[in-house]
């Protein structure tokens, strides 16, 4: 072998171990750059994540609020659905009650109309009869005169209370009517209540002092002449006589009506002196 070989054998080391060296350089710096690289990226994708966060963050807010807003929406909705549902519901019950109300009016005028027919029926009947209730009025007037003249043979005489046969009594109103057609004597038709003041009738004054409705029997005070006179326990329709004037003359009271505490009746006063009076 010669020198040189060995020195060749050194280069060609030398040579690889400086190409490893710069192979090794290479690779560590292109590590390096791939470390700075990787760095950036995943500071990149850090910051990104961070962005997406927020957005997150943000789009949640939103979802909420708009969550929020769908609500008061929904509920308010709900409430005008309400409200218009009652507005419907009442109209339609208001739709029913005007037509309940319409069919009732046409039923009543149904009624009216058949009963309107029954009236004309009924006065086409009523015509028929008004022609024998002519006839019958002609019987009615021919009754009338009978019942007068009945009452007429009514009133009678009784004997008064001073042993005088009095005139004719009436015991009613329309027998003193009848007597006063008669104008035989004057009748003032007269109401006493017990406990009032006297009552003036003609030239007398009576007050009524007791009455007895159980037993239709009366007092009261005939004041004639400057004097009292007391007609104690009379009966119902009895003749009450007592005198009175200048030149003394019959009056009679009869009583024909006995209520508690008030009497009714009539007196009778000669016609030659107490018609001034009344």
């Amino acid at each position: 072998m010669s020198d040189s070989e060995p020195v060749v054998a050194e280069r060609s080391a030398s040579g690889a171990f400086i190409a490893a060296v710069v192979v090794a350089v290479v690779v560590g710096i292109g590590a390096l750059a791939w470390c700075y690289s990787l760095q950036s990226h995943l500071a990149a994708a850090d910051q990104r994540l961070a962005d997406t966060d927020k957005k997150n963050a943000d789009l949640s807010e939103q979802l909420e609020a708009t969550n929020a807003r769908m609500a008061a929406t929904t509920e308010t909705l709900s409430q005008n659905v309400g409200a218009t549902q009652k507005q419907i519901d009442a109209r339609a019950a208001a739709i029913m009650a005007a037509q309940k109300a319409e069919n009732a009016e046409t039923a009543k005028l149904a009624q009216e109309q058949s009963a309107t027919e029954k009236q004309v029926g009924a006065v086409s009947t009523d015509l028929g009869t008004v022609k024998t209730d002519v006839g019958g009025v002609k019987t009615d007037v021919a009754t009338t005169k009978s019942d007068l003249e009945t009452t007429k043979s009514q009133l009678q005489r009784v004997m008064g209370d001073a042993g005088v046969m009095s005139g004719l009594i009436a015991t009613n109103h329309s027998e003193l009517e009848e007597l006063k057609h008669k104008g035989d004597r004057n009748y003032l038709e007269f109401t006493l209540q017990k406990g009032a003041q006297p009552t003036l009738l003609s030239t007398v004054k009576l007050q009524l002092k007791k009455v007895d409705e159980k037993r239709s029997k009366y007092t009261l005070t005939v004041s004639a002449d400057d004097r009292n006179i007391e007609k104690k326990d009379k009966n119902l329709d009895e003749p009450v006589q007592f005198y009175s004037g200048k030149d003394p003359a019959l009056f009679e009271l009869v009583v024909n009506n006995i209520e508690k505490n008030k009497v009714s009746g009539y007196l009778s006063t000669p016609k030659n002196g107490a018609s001034a009076a009344q």
